[in-house]
């Protein structure tokens, strides 16, 4: 009897990656491999690379080089992958192979060539939103042609389309193929709505790489959400590159409203949760749904990326300081204790002192509850990269540098006006002080965490819990 081939699957990057790897590894298991976790004892090492910016372009090289020095054959997927292609290969032949989305659906044919020694031809990048048409409502017909990870597709490997052929974990869905093994486990998992993007931000390379918006199918969406719930998932977190298009191309513009209720309702989920918010695009009525939906937490990821509006027109990108406040507004008038957190570019070229001022003072009145602060650099295929203005890396230093501590104080102040209240947390993993776990206005990896104490708590459940203090953005509650 022949031993079955191992592989390690390692994701880094972002929630919508970690739906990607599930895809990849429910693919892997049905060509016939096993997975294991680590690189020791793998025979392959599939590294679902990040390519967003330079830092995570950096840590993914550095992973590929270390699984290397395992020992084991290496495999580059995702983001970076598909951005660089032949030029990735070319620069880390310490990388066996460099697959892009074309070669998800074949990945166990690709491990096959890689253990086998034989070569893969990295493709040449291509702008993948040429692959669909302009008008988002006519490319729900030409979709299916076009690999789109985490969308599912046609059941690959050798089992082909069989049902009775799925391993233990992979989730079988009505219509189109979903699929997806569970690697993290736990109480929370992400779900995706839509991948790729339609916006033009001078600074970001993703839609040439991700493609144009494509949304899920409403009932694909609730379908992996049963699976994900029958699978231990007690809180969903709807990921893409933009939330609050999800719809569009589907010709329903309130396709998310419409669909939160459903989700809420799915037995098993207690509660939902939606990120990347464009303000352009957070209308009325998506806050109501947010805001009074049961079972759907207060909180909005909201991608403000500046306040100064001469800057955020740089952006190419809506708003400014007042239109923003008055956003937050709306937001508040509702659930006056929603969460909201938010990521800022600074260094941005032509950025003033003045601008920095207006970013700063939106940041001291918007009361974020978690704030990133990101100094700016040129990225390959961006207009800004070709913009003048350019500041000097210690001064866009600088200015990271100074936000961030105000950023860090702001959102402590926050989290201090929080002490007294009650905060509903799903507790996540035990400790020596009590359970950890995240409340309502807290989101996975990004922002802060809810130190519970008290009796008969248990793994899972969502808890009322008074806040009585806390460190920075975390908190400590009691149950009472």
């Amino acid at each position: 009897m022949s031993t079955r081939r191992k592989v390690s699957l390692i994701t880094l990057g972002c929630a919508r990656n970690e739906v990607d790897s599930e895809e990849l590894a429910a693919r892997i298991e049905d060509a016939g491999w096993d997975l294991t976790d680590g690189a020791g004892g793998a025979d392959v090492v599939v590294v679902n690379t990040c390519g967003f910016i330079e830092a995570a372009k950096k840590d993914s090289i550095d992973t590929l080089l270390a699984a290397h020095d395992s020992g084991a054959k290496v495999v580059a997927a995702g983001c970076m992958a598909e951005r660089y292609g032949k030029e990735l290969a070319e620069a880390l032949p310490e990388a066996h192979a460099v697959i892009g989305f074309d070669d998800y659906t074949s990945i166990g044919d690709r491990l096959d060539d890689v253990l086998a020694g034989r070569p893969h031809e990295a493709h040449t990048p291509r702008d993948r939103r040429t692959l669909l048409p302009i008008s988002p409502v006519e490319r729900t017909a030409s979709a299916a042609a076009v690999a789109i990870p985490g969308h599912g597709g046609e059941h690959g490997g050798e089992h082909g389309g069989d049902d009775d052929a799925l391993p233990d974990g992979v989730a079988p869905a009505s219509g189109p193929r979903v699929l997806r093994r569970r690697l993290g486990g736990g109480p929370v998992a992400p779900l995706k709505l839509a991948s790729g993007c339609d916006r033009r931000c001078t600074f970001c390379a993703i839609p040439a790489f991700r493609g144009a918006y494509v949304s899920r199918p409403p009932a694909e969406v609730l379908e992996e959400a049963r699976w994900l719930a029958g699978h231990g998932a007690r809180e969903l977190v709807l990921v893409s590159e933009n939330s609050t298009s999800y719809g569009k191309d589907l010709g329903d513009l309130r396709a998310l409203e419409k669909l939160l209720p459903g989700l809420a309702a799915v037995d098993g989920v207690e509660r939902v949760r939606v990120s990347y918010l464009q303000p352009a695009e957070t209308r009325p009525g998506l806050i109501e749904a947010i805001c009074g939906t049961p079972g759907v937490a207060p909180y909005f990821d909201l991608s403000f990326q500046h306040a100064s509006g001469p800057v955020l027109r740089s952006m190419r990108r809506f708003g400014d300081r007042e239109r923003f406040l008055e956003l937050l507004g709306q937001i508040r008038a509702l659930a006056p204790e929603a969460g909201v957190r938010s990521n800022f570019i600074v260094g941005f070229p032509g950025e003033s002192e003045d601008d920095v001022e207006e970013l700063a003072a939106f940041l001291t009145a918007a009361r974020l509850d978690a704030i990133g602060v990101f100094g700016y650099s040129d990225e390959d295929g961006t207009e800004a990269a070709n913009l003048g203005g350019k500041l000097p890396a210690e001064e866009v230093a600088r200015r990271v540098e100074d936000l961030t501590s105000l950023a860090e104080e702001l959102t402590a102040q926050r989290a201090e006006d929080r002490v007294g209240t009650l905060v509903e947390v799903l507790l996540e993993e035990k400790t020596d002080d009590g359970f950890e776990g995240r409340a309502a206005h807290q989101a996975p990896e990004v922002d802060g965490t809810v130190l519970v104490r008290g009796h008969g708590l248990a793994l899972g459940e969502i808890v009322a819990a008074r806040v009585t203090g806390g460190d920075g953005v975390d908190l400590v509650a009691d149950v009472p």
